[in-house]
């Protein structure tokens, strides 16, 4: 069963507002400007009691919905508000996990936060592929030997009889007898070639299987960095701190990254390039949007007023 990645969660939020574009809210969303984004915020939420709704609106304007206090968005809130615009546009490839959120809200996806998209589309998917195992033959067995039998015939010295017993390892993967490559007098070449084919198929057959089914990979957090790690260290008892967590590529390349006045914060087109998030300490920066390893907060794009406060000049 193939997992639902965070991806997977983008992807569908984009292909749901293009829906919405010729929903009932078209006026919002055809013309996502921040203004007709905060108009469309304020009819989503004025009737919105999902806790997870409003835990997301909290998280991405850093005040909780009060429907007292619907029409007062300032500059500020249009300002991130251009965030999700962007995302909806197509012009930022790695938005912040809180502006994936809100777009999932605007346009309404179902099911969301991405825990519960996971959750269910994941067990479609397992019921999909149960039932595609039960109505669907077992493929048929294709061999690698052929060749083996062009080598034969090469070599006229090898019996008709070495040819038969070879040729019947097309049909199934079994043992290779020793008879069919022993034959009176000195080897053959053409009978060192076949048993050393044989020994390197058999070979990486079991490589396969054992980095398919046996060597699983994790990744753990290891102060700047993750690392892959073998999934046993979960059993031997590491400590809460650095969890072992199943290998996941979108996040690995995930770093906590030192900044000075001279660093670059934005690309081109004024995006954030860098995140931050806080911690007990103070204030963390990395290289990439999601959560901070060590307190699982999620990670947020730099703007002009956290570089004035924390960045050293």
């Amino acid at each position: 069963m193939q997992t639902i990645t965070f991806e997977d969660y983008k992807n569908a939020i984009k292909a749901k507002y293009e829906e919405e574009k010729n929903g009932e809210y078209s006026n919002n969303l055809n013309s996502p400007t921040a203004a007709n984004l905060r108009n469309l915020c304020v009819k989503r939420f004025d009737t919105n009691n999902n806790q997870d709704d409003l835990i997301a609106f909290k998280s991405f304007f850093d005040f909780p919905f009060d429907r007292n206090k619907k029409n007062l968005f300032g500059e500020d809130e249009l300002n991130k508000l251009e965030a999700v615009k962007r995302f909806f546009l197509g012009k930022t490839e790695n938005p912040a996990e809180d502006t994936i959120q809100l777009a999932a809200i605007l346009v309404d996806l179902q099911p969301r936060p991405f825990n519960e998209y996971r959750k269910q589309l994941s067990a479609e998917e397992k019921k999909l592929i149960e039932e595609l195992r039960d109505t669907t033959p077992p493929p048929k067995k294709e061999t690698s030997f052929n060749t083996l039998i062009d080598i034969i015939e090469e070599d006229d010295s090898l019996k008709v009889e070495e040819v038969e017993q070879t040729q019947s390892l097309e049909s199934e993967i079994a043992p290779i007898p020793i008879a069919t490559f022993v034959a009176t007098g000195k080897p053959t070449k053409s009978r060192m070639i076949i048993y050393a084919v044989v020994t390197a198929f058999s070979a990486g057959l079991a490589i396969m299987i054992y980095f398919a089914f046996f060597q699983k990979q994790c990744m753990q957090w290891s102060n700047d960095h993750y690392e892959k790690v073998s999934c046993d260290l979960e059993v031997n008892g590491l400590g809460s701190f650095n969890i072992v967590e199943p290998f996941d590529k979108t996040v690995f390349d995930l770093k906590k990254i030192k900044v000075c006045d001279t660093t670059p914060f934005f690309n081109t087109n004024g995006e954030a390039i860098v995140w931050y998030g806080k911690t007990a300490n103070g204030i963390d920066f990395f290289n990439g949007h999601g959560r901070h390893p060590e307190n699982n907060s999620p990670l947020r794009p730099v703007t002009r007023y956290i570089l004035n406060k924390y960045v050293k000049k």
